[in-house]
């Protein structure tokens, strides 16, 4: 089946890329992909499976059911776009301006379409159930994937795969690792609030620039001493708005942040130091506060067995296209898949995606590109999993 499998992928790589540039060039932000999803669902129209719209939002679900007993394998891949400009002088450049595929997205479908199709073909050969999970809103909390979850996507379903394309990894690398593989998030809006006056008079006013920039500082000291030193965290100030008159003090300031960390357990302390900085810069400038602070997407946890599966799977396939197979470090994105993971038994897995010449750009970057070749790996990875999926024996 395998062979017969890759065969066919490769007669059809043409149409993935064809169908890669259509949904490159009509992009879609999270939540808002009703043409994407539509495009999805009817891409299934008079195939021999069950397609489910609306799930969770604009969720597609298509079932594959071999009639024959076995396990169900959900395999995943996310359609949604980011709130970026595009500046890579493609000719098949978004046509929705403000709005790009800058993470590859865009690329997960295509090759999905086409592997699911291809496995429709070849439904009788397998066992078992496959679902492929066409899933809106990754970009964006709280994310598609865990309105779908709500909504039933992973009844039945006996574990989960998934693939990101990787614009900074050199295209016929495939990259894995168990455990924790990508971080949990948290984002935050503080507001600082003092008591305004003239730049003359400082000492008739309580300036909030002064003790949010002293909030600035203090917070860094959760990782530096907070946490411990083999432990992972990050805390981002993205956003500053202190901006007002040269000679008025401010009596209120504004700032938002990210939040990372490598296990729960780091996430909670991160936040209760946070908390605490907070509550101690009120009564040491005299200032309020108002802290609106939501934890999301979880630690992406890949399951030691089954990623050992993957990275076994690929290796005895010998995919020609695949150069190298590596085991690498943790990512610092994060990336809800990390929501089927806490269900169900899952691994996620990279492509190496960079383009041919070498120049690339991160993801989320309006100049990010991938290498097109990367899809027809992508669909062969998957593929051979999926056909090997019966062989899986959990320990």
């Amino acid at each position: 089946m395998r062979q017969q499998l890759m065969a066919k992928l490769e007669a059809k790589q043409d149409r993935i890329i064809e169908i890669r540039r259509y949904l490159h060039a009509h992009p879609e932000l999270s939540f808002q992909e009703e043409n994407t999803a539509r495009y999805i669902a009817d891409f299934y129209e008079g195939k021999d499976c069950d397609v489910k719209t609306n799930i969770g939002g604009h969720g597609v679900v298509v079932t594959i059911d071999s009639g024959k007993p076995g396990r169900t394998l959900a395999i995943r891949a996310d359609f949604d776009a980011l709130p970026i400009t595009e500046e890579t002088g493609l000719p098949f450049a978004s046509e929705n301006p403000g709005v790009m595929h800058a993470c590859g997205h865009d690329g997960h479908t295509a090759y999905m379409l086409i592997l699911a199709e291809t496995l429709i073909e070849m439904k009788e050969q397998l066992t078992g159930k496959i679902v492929v999970l066409h899933q809106p809103a990754e970009e964006t909390p709280p994310g598609g994937a865990i309105a779908m979850i709500r909504d039933g996507c992973l009844d039945g379903v006996d574990h989960v795969l998934g693939i990101h394309v990787m614009s900074t990894m050199p295209t016929g690398e495939v990259a894995y690792r168990e455990g924790a593989i990508q971080t949990g998030r948290a984002a935050f809006k503080v507001k600082i609030a003092g008591r305004g006056g003239h730049g003359s008079s400082p000492h008739m006013a309580n300036d909030a620039i002064v003790a949010a920039s002293e909030f600035v500082l203090a917070v860094q000291t959760i990782i530096s001493r907070r946490l411990n030193p083999f432990d992972v965290g990050s805390i981002t100030i993205g956003s500053f708005d202190g901006k007002g008159s040269f000679n008025v003090i401010k009596d209120a300031v504004e700032l938002e942040g990210d939040v990372r960390a490598m296990t729960e357990e780091t996430r909670v302390l991160i936040e209760k130091e946070f908390r605490r900085i907070l509550d101690g810069l009120a009564k040491m400038f005299g200032i309020t506060y108002d802290l609106d602070y939501k934890n999301d997407y979880p630690v992406l946890m890949n399951d030691e067995n089954l990623t050992a599966f993957v990275a076994s799977s690929l290796q005895d396939a010998n995919i020609p296209e695949i150069t190298t197979i590596v085991r690498c470090e943790p990512q610092p994105p994060s990336e809800d898949f990390a929501y089927y993971a806490k269900e169900r038994p899952s691994s996620f897995f990279y492509v190496g995606a960079m383009p041919a010449n070498g120049v690339c750009y991160p993801h989320h970057h309006p100049k990010f590109d991938i290498n097109e070749a990367s899809l027809l790996i992508a669909a062969k990875a998957m593929g051979t999993l999926v056909a090997d999926y019966g062989d899986y024996k959990e320990e």
